[in-house]
């Protein structure tokens, strides 16, 4: 059973930044791509970055530039570093994996999720 725990979330003020992390256990995390979408109130998840196991990287147009994603294969863990946050960055956060190695931007590709830490902005 693979398991996704997220930590690093919290409240910052507009501009800031903030390192989330996932840890990953339950398979090979090193063999397999690892994403991290958003969802704020009222709206719908969305896709923010992943990266696969070569290290090849993805990112969502709203973030490009301002996030960050990384892997240490080492300690089975993804993080998302973000900077000059913006309130409208404020959502739930999700780490999640896909069931192969793929790049996928879409959440309908990822069968394992964490249970997602809060990060508000504040203006």
């Amino acid at each position: 059973q693979v398991q996704l725990v997220e930590s690093g979330g919290g409240l910052v003020q507009a501009g800031g930044s903030l390192r989330l992390s996932c840890a990953a256990s339950g398979r090979t995390f090193s063999s397999y791509a690892m994403g991290w979408f958003r969802q704020a109130p009222g709206k719908e998840r969305e896709f923010v970055a992943v990266i696969n196991s070569g290290g090849i990287t993805n990112y969502a147009d709203s973030v490009k530039g301002r996030c960050t994603i990384s892997r240490d294969n080492a300690k089975n863990t993804v993080y998302l570093q973000m900077i000059s946050l913006k309130p409208e960055d404020t959502a739930v956060y999700y780490c999640a994996a896909p069931r192969i190695n793929e790049i996928f931007t879409s959440s309908a590709y990822y069968i394992y999720w964490g249970q997602g830490t809060q990060v508000t902005v504040s203006s």
